[in-house]
C-alpha cells in the first residue's frame, strides 16, 4: 500500500484503518481511466439493503474488475436510521477498493463489519462447551 494512504490511517477499535473517502480519492488520483460503480441488489422495498460495488482500474480492460458487497438493515444503529443505503454503498465501495489492495493495512474487513460482528456475537447464546470470555487486564477493551 502507498505510504501516503498509510499516513492517513486512523485507529478504530485498536486497528489501523484507511477511511473509504481517502481510498476513493486515492483511486481517482491514481486511476484516471478507472471507474467505481454501485448497484442496489436488494428489493428497494425490503428493510435489508444490499449493495454491490464494482471497481475497474482501467476502462480499456473491463474484465479486470474488483467487487465488494455490503448490507445494512434500515433502523439498525445510529447511521442506518436515516442513511442505510448510503452506509451500505460506502461500505461496498470500501470493500471493492480493498479487494484491489487499496487501503488494506491489517484487514479487508471494515470497522463497521467488525463492530457488527461483535454486536451480533453479544446477542447469541454461548455454544455448548465453548470457553468463556477471556478477561484481560491493563488493555483497552477494543
Amino acid at each position: 500500500m502507498e505510504k501516503d494512504l498509510e499516513k492517513k490511517a486512523v485507529r478504530i477499535q485498536g486497528k489501523k484503518y484507511v477511511l473509504v473517502a481517502d481510498r476513493v480519492i486515492y483511486f481517482n488520483e491514481n486511476f484516471p481511466n478507472g471507474s467505481i460503480r454501485t448497484e442496489l441488489i436488494s428489493d428497494p422495498k425490503e428493510e435489508r439493503i444490499i449493495v454491490k460495488a464494482t471497481v475497474i482500474p482501467d476502462a480499456t480492460r473491463p474484465e479486470r474488475a474488483f467487487t465488494g458487497y455490503s448490507q445494512a438493515l434500515i433502523g439498525e444503529g445510529y447511521i442506518n436510521r436515516t442513511a442505510a443505503l448510503e452506509n451500505a454503498e460506502t461500505s461496498a465501495v470500501g470493500r471493492a477498493l480493498a479487494m484491489m489492495g487499496i487501503g488494506v493495512i491489517e484487514s479487508v474487513a471494515s470497522a463497521d463489519e467488525i463492530q457488527k460482528a461483535r454486536l451480533a456475537g453479544q446477542n447469541l447464546p454461548p455454544r455448548p462447551g465453548a470457553p468463556g470470555p477471556v478477561k484481560r487486564t491493563g488493555e483497552p477493551p477494543f
